[in-house]
């Protein structure tokens, strides 16, 4: 059935990009309480606590492919200027989080290699090998037709609705991701640890955070 021209949200963005940033923080608040309360922080040397180590990964994780992505992803709602800087911005905090999931990655196959873990068995890692992949393809590919000057308006004009449509579909593997590998961590069965409520927290705020930002990129910028 087709849907009326009349049909709207009867909202603006603007209240979901005020909550996606309040919820970024939230996020960012309880990894940091999580990592540095309940783990001591993070290292990169395997005579230190091994836990250490791994924790980098989610860390790094969360804030390179959650948090720097959903900002890229609503950086032509929140910020204000021509739309050349709003670009520029785009650009910026996706190659922020790409650097970010890059020392993510690090972490993650140094920590199997230290201790002799397999590597890409489960399906987070799956999950998150591709969502990597798809995300470093995503970028050449925009900035090939979006940045370099050899690039023909027409092609822009053809390219950017499917540039939208995998940069959510790919934001919400990364959401996936994150949910997923959270689920990897072990707690004592009893009595419930004040660690699992921080962790199982984290997991609602990144999966709230991937729906809101969805939202503000779906509405409209003005009523």
């Amino acid at each position: 059935m087709p849907v009326k021209s009349s049909a709207s949200f009867r909202m603006t963005a603007l209240p979901m990009v005020v909550t996606a940033q309040l919820l970024a923080a939230a996020v960012l608040a309880l990894m940091l309480v999580w990592v540095l309360h309940f783990h001591g922080g993070v290292s990169w040397q395997r005579a230190s606590n091994p836990s250490n180590v791994y924790t980098a990964h989610p860390l790094f994780m969360v804030i390179g492919l959650v948090i720097c992505t959903g900002e890229a992803v609503m950086a032509y709602r929140f910020v204000l200027g021509p739309r050349a800087a709003k670009k520029a911005m785009h650009l910026l905090l996706h190659l922020l989080a790409l650097a970010f999931a890059a020392i993510g990655l690090y972490a993650a196959f140094k920590y199997h290699r230290d201790f002799g873990l397999p590597d890409v068995h489960s399906l987070h890692s799956w999950l998150g090998i591709a969502t990597i992949a798809l995300y470093a393809l995503q970028w050449l590919v925009a900035f090939v037709y979006f940045v370099f000057p050899g690039a023909v308006m027409t092609m822009r004009a053809d390219y950017a609705p499917w540039h939208i449509f995998f940069g959510i579909v790919i934001f919400l593997m990364a959401v996936c991701s994150a949910v997923t590998g959270l689920t990897n961590f072990d707690f004592p069965s009893s009595p419930y640890p004040s660690e699992a409520f921080v962790v199982n927290f984290t997991g609602l705020a990144i999966l709230i955070f991937g729906v809101v930002v969805i939202l503000a990129v779906i509405l409209p910028s003005r009523y």
